[in-house]
């Protein structure tokens, strides 16, 4: 087998099919471009469950003499009450920590909070609520502080910051599935254009594959120049998909969003996660090509 000769046909195959070349590297760079995004949303979302889970907190608020809920029925918390709640939660072994603020505390933080509102004015101390603020060493286990507290002496009620964070959360998890599931969709469509083009190739070089056949050319030999051809077209549309995220990318942190203020300061994806993520787009463009050029050669080149 030449090798020479090899990509010399392969070469004349691609000029001569430019625009069926110049085709599949696009639908494969769109192809994976939303494979790309969807592998960047997948490690942004995992960022962020990291940041935000090592930060969540629960806080269990306790009665004041205003509350009007049937758990403080009698009365704002007592020193007992208290007592109680702190003597359980440093029984528990997921407590990782606990903060107590006091009403005058949790006054002076609403005061600085919102300083500039005329509330603040005809706010008193006593109608705050006082508070414990329990970081978890397992945020996934909230649900035992919430059954635990919830209802006892003094407690008004038990708040879970995760009701604030995972519906954000789970709305970039569907997104970044809805982007995958696109990217399979297109490298369908890659795939039948791929073998619609060797099928084409195949065809308008009959003579020459006959001629091959009939001087005793091996089927590696009559076959290989369309599957290089394939593997180029694809690669090329990797290289596309990967230089056209890493200018958005690059784009993104020249205009300093390295960290959203929307997302509290979360880093955000930046070219250093594209060139972990490139080697997937390339690998994936090979083995598409590669197993539908040999599957499609099977089946309209018999040799």
């Amino acid at each position: 087998m030449r090798l020479g000769f090899i990509l010399g046909e392969a070469w004349t195959g691609l000029r001569r099919n430019l625009s069926m070349t110049v085709s599949v590297a696009l639908v494969t760079m769109v192809s994976l471009l939303f494979l790309g995004i969807g592998l960047l949303s997948y490690q942004q979302v995992q960022t962020m469950k990291g940041y935000w889970y090592d930060k969540i907190q629960v806080s269990i608020i306790l009665c004041n003499a205003t509350s009007a809920e049937a758990a403080c029925s009698k009365g704002a918390a007592t020193d007992a009450d208290r007592a109680a709640i702190e003597k359980q939660l440093d029984a528990m072994a997921i407590v990782q920590e606990r903060d107590f603020e006091s009403q005058q505390e949790a006054y002076a933080r609403f005061k600085e909070q919102f300083r500039d509102n005329p509330l603040v004015q005809s706010t008193r101390p006593d109608q705050l609520k006082a508070s414990y603020r329990v970081r978890l060493k397992d945020p996934q286990q909230y649900s035992q502080i919430t059954s635990t507290f919830q209802g006892s002496p003094g407690v008004e009620k038990v708040e879970d910051q995760r009701k604030v964070v995972e519906p954000l959360i789970d709305l970039l998890s569907t997104l970044t599935v809805a982007t995958i599931a696109l990217a399979g969709v297109m490298l369908v469509c890659a795939t039948l254009l791929v073998a619609t083009t060797i099928r084409q190739s195949a065809y308008s070089r009959r003579r020459e594959t006959g001629i091959m056949r009939l001087v005793g050319a091996g089927a590696t030999t009559i076959q290989a120049p369309f599957v290089i051809e394939t593997v180029v077209a694809s690669l090329i549309g990797a290289a596309l998909a990967t230089g056209l995220l890493w200018s958005v990318l690059a784009w993104f942190v020249g205009q300093k969003a390295g960290q959203l203020v929307i997302l509290g300061g979360i880093a955000v994806v930046d070219q250093g996660d594209l060139w972990r993520v490139a080697p997937w787009l390339f690998l994936t463009a090979l083995v598409v090509s590669l197993l539908t050029s040999l599957v499609t050669l099977r089946r309209y080149l018999r040799v």
